[in-house]
């Protein structure tokens, strides 16, 4: 049965029960709830860690399959589910939603928005989860709406508007719950927008503030941008940030600046493009930014999930933020303050020679596209990309997916299109080039000296994220749909399985009557692991 807004399937839920109650208090102190996956990264600290360790390094080789979930939805499945008091929450390209029985896989019920026949969309119809407060679910749709579902029937609590989706918004990213507001960030850096990340009020939609990516006329920053270029400046934020309840501060990455690759009509820095921002959660103010990539010319995003460490430098213990970056660099960062600590490379790096002491990178001549095109590494896809990394406060290390590979950048006067609303804004390409060639690899840098401490080569290429836990493991998958689970410590590759279909996210875990299990996404299927009983 179909509605406007809504596919709820008619079955019986007697054998569990559906009933989200999760309370901010809840939310802040995730990681008491090792059970359970409150949030996109499993907690407020984007660290991807689990400190379950009943599946470990000495008993990993005995995972065996508990069920398969199948959504029946084509397209490339990006989402991290939610586990909650023994529901799995989690949502496919489209803008479907499901709540799964996590002891069986079995549907509970299933949402269906009904989106425009066509939209403005850079990278496909993907959506990378869901959000939870009380007895709600929220989530960001293709056609830039904020919708909270009942967590318990999928049926629509509330749906509110944020952007024009003619006009090239969208939202793909998982919103995160703050307090008694839902933060979502924007897609459509491809399209000439002008990013910025909302908040909303959970139990009204109302929307309580908006941070503008790039500044408007007369604020602070605005003249890093030539003429009226900030209006169609880009720097979207479409993939889920961090937030520390002691300072109070919310992070969140930026992406490019727009168009991607050619620069002369935007010149200056171009703030906040390619940034880490950090803003007041309850106002949206800005307390500090940081930019990785000034005045970007080679589509390097800057939308990953930083991760919030505690750890001594330099003889000191400090508040860190770290980010492995997609222009080659790792950086970290004083979290309470955006100072810069340190910044080097984990893979080749042909456009700038360093990182000076204030942050800064120093350029490399001529790495700019050009009309003949210009070898720049890393690629325009970059070192990595928006897949999750994941820190272990076991082992002291930040682990994240990496791409080798180098591109030819051209850009020309003649390829800067005109702005139009809604359509593609790129006036650039780039390509790989064939004769060299391409790896991935998953790698593990201490995020005390950037010093990368271990890397394993993927089986296949790759395009997924990774997660550590206590048992001393860390999950990845590669373009094949092989799950693999690696030492932590070493990065010896200690089990893997064949899934059939190309993962794209990163696993989670949870606890079901006691047994742990590992669960991810392959294809169009979810995938749950647990421990197989000893004879």
């Amino acid at each position: 049965m179909k509605t406007s807004n809504a596919v709820l399937l008619a079955l019986c839920v007697t054998a569990s029960p559906v009933s989200a109650q999760v309370s901010a208090e809840r939310l802040a102190d995730a990681a008491r709830e090792p059970q359970q996956w409150l949030m996109y990264s499993g907690a407020y600290d984007g660290s991807r860690f689990s400190p379950l360790d009943q599946i470990n390094r000495t008993n990993v080789q005995r995972l065996s399959l508990q069920w398969v979930f199948q959504s029946g939805v084509r397209g490339r499945h990006e989402t991290t589910p939610l586990v909650i008091d023994g529901v799995m929450y989690l949502t496919t390209p489209q803008n479907h939603a499901y709540a799964v029985d996590v002891r069986t896989g079995r549907p509970l019920w299933h949402y269906e928005r009904n989106l425009p026949k066509e939209m403005s969309l850079c990278c496909g119809p993907q959506n990378r989860g869901l959000a939870a407060l009380g007895d709600r679910l929220f989530m960001g749709t293709l056609d830039a709406h904020i919708v909270s579902l009942d967590a318990k029937t999928g049926r629509v609590r509330w749906d509110v508007a944020a952007a024009d989706a003619d006009k090239g918004y969208s939202f793909t990213g998982a919103p995160l719950v703050v307090k008694d507001k839902v933060i979502v960030g924007v897609a459509g850096g491809e399209f000439g927008v002008r990013g910025f990340i909302d908040a909303y009020e959970t139990a009204s939609g109302k929307r309580a503030w908006r941070f503008y990516t790039i500044p408007g006329s007369g604020e602070p920053g605005n003249e890093t941008w030539k003429g009226d270029s900030w209006t169609r400046g880009g720097a979207p934020t479409w993939v889920t940030g961090s937030y520390d309840p002691t300072l109070n501060l919310l992070y969140w990455g930026t992406g490019n600046p727009g168009p991607q690759m050619y620069g002369p009509s935007r010149l200056g820095d171009n703030l906040y493009s390619d940034s880490l921002v950090a803003l007041d959660p309850d106002t949206g103010a800005l307390k500090w930014h940081f930019q990785f990539t000034p005045h970007d010319v080679h589509d390097w995003d800057s939308t990953h999930t930083p991760i919030l460490i505690d750890e001594t430098i330099a003889g000191r213990p400090r508040k860190l933020v770290a980010v492995a970056n997609r222009n080659g660099f790792f950086y970290v960062l004083d979290r309470a303050t955006g100072a810069f600590l340190l910044a080097r490379p984990y893979t080749q790096v042909t456009w700038a020679k360093e990182i000076d002491a204030n942050g800064r990178p120093i350029l490399v001549p001529n790495t700019d596209p050009t009309a003949e095109g210009n070898r720049v590494c890393p690629s325009g896809t970059g070192g990595t990309n928006w897949h999750s990394p994941s820190y272990s406060p076991r082992t002291h290390l930040f682990y994240f997916f990496s791409y080798e590979q180098c591109d030819t950048f051209m850009s020309d006067e003649k390829l800067e299109p005109p702005y139009r609303p809604g359509r593609p804004f790129i006036g650039s390409a780039f390509f790989p080039l064939p004769e060299e060639k391409t790896e991935t690899a998953v790698r593990a840098v201490d995020p005390r000296t950037g010093t990368v401490r271990w890397e394993f080569k993927q089986f296949a290429d790759a395009w997924a994220g990774v997660f550590s836990t206590a048992g001393g493991l860390v999950f990845s998958g590669d373009g094949q749909g092989n799950l693999i689970a690696l030492d932590a410590e070493t990065g010896r590759d200690l089990w893997h399985i064949q899934l059939g279909a190309p993962i794209h996210t990163a696993a989670v875990s949870y606890s079901v009557d006691g047994r742990q299990q590992i669960a991810i996404t392959a294809g169009d299927a979810v995938f749950a692991f647990a421990l197989r009983n000893e004879p």
